[in-house]
């Protein structure tokens, strides 16, 4: 019994923790860094305030995942990029903002839009 609550414990963790699958990847890494070194693009770091000062991509902003989930269409008219520390809350945030007419995609974690930022100097 403690064997099987340990395993689902551990898949659990691993399922919230793990990065990004080929599923939710829905278009190239070319693509992905023209639109993140597009100037008419707005990075969105939807992590909270506390992560975000701790450091984020350059020019980027920061909406939390919950206001986005309160306000869907604050960012409504814009081309966004999301994203996080590993990929899991920008999903959702790609979720929301898409069902809400928001041009959106993933940029997954901050630091992958920060190096994709860097190798383009």
């Amino acid at each position: 019994m403690k064997n099987k609550f340990l395993r689902l414990i551990l898949v659990s963790i691993f399922a919230l923790t793990a990065c990004k699958t080929a599923a939710t990847a829905d278009i190239s890494n070319a693509s992905i860094k023209k639109i993140i070194n597009n100037p008419d693009v707005t990075l969105v770091d939807v992590r909270t305030p506390e992560q975000f000062a701790g450091g984020s991509a350059n020019n980027a902003i920061n909406v939390p995942l919950a206001d986005i989930i309160n306000n869907p269409t604050s960012l409504k008219g814009k081309k966004v990029v999301v994203f996080c520390n590993k990929g899991i809350q920008a999903d959702e945030a790609v979720k929301i903002l898409k069902k809400n007419g928001v041009e959106v995609y993933d940029g997954t974690s901050w630091k992958n839009v920060k190096g994709i930022q860097d190798s383009s100097l």
